[in-house]
């Protein structure tokens, strides 16, 4: 096997390092700031309504706002079709023929896929 190699800094930067330890260290381990970092951590991942699913949730209302929108304008395309097949019989004679290849009795009909 290889030899294990770890990571030690360099000996020139060790003092600085312990410099910057010996500022953060009061304010990392002051217990005000441990419960606030357990608490952001909790609410962000392990809680009921944590972060990440209130965003799934958001992406979802946004989705559903966006289908709403779709069928509302389909029932309007649908009502002013509607409104238009039953003003009179020629519109809806057209629209039989058109859609349900619908024919008179003397009539014939060639269906002509381009």
């Amino acid at each position: 096997m290889g030899k294990m190699r770890t990571f030690v800094p360099h000996t020139k930067d060790m003092p600085r390092l312990n410099q910057i330890w010996k500022r953060v260290k009061p304010v990392a381990l002051n217990k005000y700031v441990l419960v606030l970092v357990g608490f952001g951590v909790f609410i962000t991942f392990f809680d009921q309504h944590n972060l990440i699913s209130r965003w799934r949730t958001g992406q979802n209302i946004k989705q559903l706002k966006r289908e709403i929108t779709h069928y509302r304008d389909e029932i309007e395309n649908n009502k002013r079709k509607m409104q238009e097949l039953q003003s009179s019989d020629e519109n809806l004679e057209k629209f039989a023929r058109e859609q349900y290849l619908m024919k008179k009795k003397d009539e014939d009909i060639f269906i002509i896929d381009e």
